[in-house]
């Protein structure tokens, strides 16, 4: 058979496994094993072992169950809360005023917790409520949510970065920089459409709240005070070269231990169910990782990757073409699949590629990580949809429709950062790790 026809069969075979409802993990496992073993000379039991065992048992993945855990217990505190009365004062007489909650919050949410479905169930616990309560327009509240909720995977720390190093062999600390300011020109985007929308529908945003001074301004934002140390401590101890990625993960969570604990919030049942939520979500991502690895491995002792890159090169895709291509298919594949799948199961054959054609792999990761952003927000797999219909009760067409917006401004956001690509690589560059 040629190549052509392997990949072929193994992507059915793939997409048959998957639908059947076999773990993703264990299908790329499955896969790769048929691969070795029907196309490969290599023996495929000792491969997978080996394999399995060196991508489970790396250092560097060290940090992604240490910052899972630190989202967990963010998240079961009284952080929402007190972010919603820290930052409301200040939104007032901006235009669409209380609607910059959602974004703002997500931003700084995202800072300490590193996931979007986190970061948009958090946030929502603050603001769904709040809002509708003051009477601002669902469209605009769910929409609004559902776009700035995917802030948690590009500012840093990211759990997708820390995937998309460890899949690509590209260092963590640089991706974590890279994202800051994509990351603020994804939000001021956000913030930018509310204040457009706003001005050209003014009947539909409530009047402001009771007008404070500075100072009972600054008095209602010390709740923000803890998050914002925390924030410090897990991102300065990175760029200040003081931390590894690992290490600064396991500042955030003593950090919010502390946190927790001074907001009277920690007891043994939250203890319990935070440690057992980060569990549970990293033992999933480590079996798709792990399956993510051994198909990697099929795939260059069946020569694919090199096929694949080879052929492309052959087409003569310019760096934009090549872009253009890769996001769509990244953004139809987010259709089916979660972005963690999406980065493990493609990196192994799209990286010689994307080498090959000159695009710096610390660029192309802040790349995948937008288009992985598009994909929380598409149906039928969108996680936030999911996260937001189990919140509003709303259904899934309908919350897509109402995010479709905040999809084009990260379409509007991937175009900016191709054409000023220093946006993602300055910061790399320019700071000592």
């Amino acid at each position: 058979m040629n190549d052509i026809a392997i990949m072929s069969l193994l992507i059915v075979t793939l997409f048959l496994i998957l639908g059947s409802g076999v773990w993703i993990g264990l299908a790329l496992s499955g896969v790769a094993w048929i691969g070795m073993q029907l196309f490969s000379s290599r023996p495929a039991g000792d491969a997978m072992a080996v394999t399995i065992w060196g991508s489970s048992s790396g250092w560097t993945l060290t940090a992604l169950p240490l910052f899972l855990w630190m989202g967990e217990i963010l998240f079961r505190t009284k952080l929402s809360q007190d972010m919603f009365k820290g930052l409301a004062p200040w939104m007032q007489r901006l235009p669409g005023r209380l609607l910059h909650t959602n974004v703002i919050g997500c931003a700084i949410f995202a800072a300490v917790s590193g996931s979007s479905a986190a970061t948009c169930a958090t946030i929502g616990k603050m603001t769904l409520p709040e809002l509708k309560q003051r009477g601002y327009p669902d469209d605009m509240v769910i929409g609004t949510l559902a776009g700035a909720g995917t802030l948690g995977l590009l500012i840093p720390p990211s759990i997708i970065m820390i995937v998309y190093g460890v899949s690509a062999d590209v260092s963590i600390s640089h991706l974590f920089i890279a994202g800051i300011l994509p990351g603020i020109l994804l939000a001021l985007l956000f913030s930018g459409y509310i204040a457009v929308w706003a001005l050209r529908h003014p009947d539909q945003i409530p009047p402001a709240d009771t007008q404070m001074t500075f100072m009972q301004k600054l008095k209602e934002s010390s709740s923000l005070i803890p998050v914002v140390l925390l924030i410090a401590a897990v991102l300065g101890s990175i760029y200040t070269g003081f931390a590894t990625a690992t290490e600064a993960a396991a500042v955030g969570v003593v950090g919010s231990l502390l946190l927790a604990g001074l907001q009277r919030s920690m007891n043994w049942q939250t203890f319990k169910e935070s440690l057992l939520g980060a569990t549970r979500l990293y033992c999933m991502m480590a079996l798709i990782l792990a399956g993510a690895a051994f198909l990697t491995l099929a795939m260059g002792y069946l020569g694919l990757p090199r096929h694949l890159a080879e052929w492309i090169g052959s087409l003569g895709l310019s760096q934009f073409q090549l872009i253009v291509i890769l996001a769509i298919f990244f953004i139809i594949l987010g259709c089916f699949l979660d972005g963690i799948s999406m980065v493990v199961l493609t990196m192994g054959v799209i990286m010689p590629t994307v080498t090959a054609a000159g695009i710096d792999p610390v660029w192309f990761g802040i790349f995948v990580v937008f288009v992985v952003e598009m994909a929380q927000i598409t149906p039928p797999v969108g996680f936030n949809l999911f996260v937001l219909q189990g919140m509003t009760g709303r259904q899934l067409p309908y919350i897509a429709r109402v995010a479709l917006p905040m999809f084009l401004l990260m379409v509007a956001g991937v175009l900016i950062i191709y054409f000023v690509p220093g946006l993602a690589t300055w910061l790399p560059l320019h700071m000592k790790l």
